[in-house]
């Protein structure tokens, strides 16, 4: 990694960072505003539609660490919205999913 880049992209060292985690889902709010840095347009550009900080992070090809920054600046400058992930819904009974399969067979 390049640390140089890693500056320019955070703005600092080491910035203060929100409370986010890698399934944080991350949602533009705002086209990128005229002057934006490439970062925060790809940024805003991916996050048309909720994506994860841990995709981001890849898709920028930045560090965790680094992506958490640039987004808590974003989030902060209201470009973006932070999220948490949708919770997963419990997987219907066996016994309801073989009930429902025999119920079909028989029409």
């Amino acid at each position: 990694r390049n640390p140089e880049r890693l500056y320019a992209v955070t703005g600092t060292a080491d910035g203060g960072r929100a409370e986010l985690d890698l399934v944080t889902l991350i949602v533009a709010r705002r086209t990128p505003p005229p002057g934006a840095s490439p970062e925060h347009t790809a940024v805003l550009e991916l996050c048309a539609a909720p994506l994860s900080l841990a995709e981001l992070s890849a898709y920028l090809s930045l560090p965790f660490s680094a992506m958490t920054v640039l987004v808590t600046e974003m989030i902060t400058a209201e470009l973006v919205q932070a999220r948490a992930p949708v919770a997963r819904r419990a997987a219907p009974d066996r016994s309801l999913l073989e009930a429902v399969m025999h119920g079909l067979q028989k029409l």
